[in-house]
């Protein structure tokens, strides 16, 4: 009996994986299983829908504060470096729709490109997940730091980009019509290189599987964060945690470093246990400066009360 129950499990799991791989896109499943811990709003293929607004409030944190925030919850894999920029300056931030590229080789290419004739996806395949894009979203690609022939967008798929999801991209790999991109107002992007080749012997293999990022490793539905330092992925159920803690570590500084600029209190009693004196003078410093509470009441006071 035993062994039939294995036999059994074994010829289901295989079915249940032959299934998977007839697809494009990652199980609903798969992608739920990945993201277990995020109890929010999800697309309807399973990937976490980070409300707007943390996006919106995402991009004025600061890099080093969210990667701080990341690393105390035991997330030491979620940041890389070393990239070349598209506009530099701008600030990429929005949710992660993934893809994965290899090397291609024929036996792998046909039926891939056989799925998605039968999908009804249209073009070439590095354009598959462009369609897919929603407002906010960024796309993010393993090319495998391929930079000749490895140009996975060039203006005209940028401006398809740019028009459904108002962000950019983030390619471990390389972009063409780099003068074109940069004419895309709002758009930006963080890649390996600039090439003016064409995409060539790269096999597009997912979408929405988790992937490879340097030294990071990402999942769909992650918020991405771009700023001049690299690029921070953040799992979909820290959001929150990592954004409104970012928010609060602003706050403070902000307050202690005007504080000591004006001598009012000493750096000694800024980077110490705050007195009840300084927790009033800080409510009335935020009481003054409104514009720099991005939190809700209830979050901001929640802090207050750990002072």
């Amino acid at each position: 009996m035993r062994f039939s129950f294995v036999v059994v499990a074994s010829l289901l799991l295989a079915a249940q994986l032959r299934a998977s791989a007839q697809h494009i896109n990652a199980p609903k499943e798969l992608i739920q299983t990945y993201t277990s811990q995020y109890k929010g709003e999800r697309f309807p293929d399973g990937r976490p829908k980070v409300p707007d607004d943390l996006v919106k409030r995402l991009k004025d944190i600061s890099l080093e504060e969210a990667w701080g925030v990341l690393r105390n919850e035991g997330y030491t894999n979620q940041f890389e470096a070393g990239w070349m920029r598209i506009s530099p300056g701008k600030v990429l931030a929005g949710r992660v729709l993934t893809a994965q590229y290899m090397p291609s080789r024929p036996d792998m290419e046909n039926p891939v490109k056989e799925k998605g004739k039968a999908e009804n996806r249209k073009g070439a395949p590095n354009s598959w997940p462009i369609d897919q894009l929603t407002e906010n979203d960024v796309y993010v690609a393993d090319g495998f730091g391929k930079l000749v022939d490895g140009t996975l967008i060039g203006d005209n798929l940028g401006n398809s980009i740019y028009a459904k999801s108002k962000t950019g991209v983030v390619f471990d790999g390389s972009v063409r019509d780099l003068e074109g991109l940069e004419e895309i107002e709002g758009f930006t992007g963080f890649v390996r290189g600039f090439d003016p080749s064409f995409i060539k012997d790269m096999l597009m293999t997912g979408i929405n599987y988790p992937i490879r990022i340097g030294r990071a490793t990402v999942l769909p539905g992650d918020l991405v964060l771009g700023k001049t330092e690299g690029v921070i992925f953040i799992p979909a159920h820290l959001a929150e945690k990592v954004i409104t803690s970012s928010e609060w570590i602003a706050l403070t500084d902000d307050f202690g470093h005007q504080m000591l600029r004006e001598g009012k209190y000493t750096p000694g009693e800024i980077d110490m246990k705050w007195s009840p004196a300084i927790v009033q003078t800080f409510r009335d410093w935020l009481k003054a400066h409104p514009e720099k509470v991005k939190m809700s009441a209830a979050q901001l006071e929640e802090r207050m009360k750990k002072l």
